[in-house]
């Protein structure tokens, strides 16, 4: 069966690590038959929520910027998937200020069921995404049908272009074959 799969990154660097490892899930899940849809937060403008709830009656956010069509596009997904570098061990900020404008979503009849989680970090500790993916937990269980289906941790990935030489490539690939 294809799915509808959106692949978020959230990496500001230009052909980064996480964002390598995203393209090789996509390709996996391209590969696979799936339709793959491919978003970088680099340039896109993303402001803060301001807490007023209006979205949960009115299904959209009153903020004008990209992040509507995005969360639209979340919406409307079969499988999302995730990728941030690791920030003290944390997912990025512009990750973390998506997933807050992402509250339309709470009160709608959103599509997606399984959520994939990729990070990157240059720590060499292979549990240093432990709390991001907590974080990530945290959102996914604000709905019901959703679940985190695998979370794939590159560490010891530090500069540009470092993951290259690993085996975390491979493993993204084959996650992204298996949707």
């Amino acid at each position: 069966m294809t799915k509808n799969v959106l692949i978020i990154s959230s990496t500001m660097r230009n052909n980064g690590n996480s964002e390598s490892l995203a393209k090789e899930f996509a390709k996996g899940a391209q590969d696979s038959n799936n339709k793959v849809e491919f978003i970088s937060l680099r340039n896109k403008k993303i402001n803060f929520c301001t807490g007023c709830l209006s979205c949960q009656k009115t299904k959209t956010c009153f903020i004008k910027d990209d992040t509507n069509d995005i969360v639209e596009k979340m919406k409307n997904s079969d499988v999302i998937v995730f990728a941030t570098p690791i920030y003290y061990y944390e997912m990025s900020g512009q990750l973390k200020t998506l997933l807050d404008r992402a509250n339309p979503l709470f009160s709608s009849d959103y599509k997606f069921r399984d959520v994939y989680f990729l990070t990157c970090a240059a720590d060499i500790n292979p549990n240093c995404s432990n709390i991001a993916i907590n974080g990530i937990r945290g959102w996914i269980s604000c709905f019901s049908k959703a679940n985190l289906k695998q979370a794939l941790t590159a560490f010891g990935v530090e500069g540009a272009g470092d993951i290259k030489n690993t085996k975390f490539l491979a493993e993204a690939y084959k996650i992204g074959q298996a949707v």
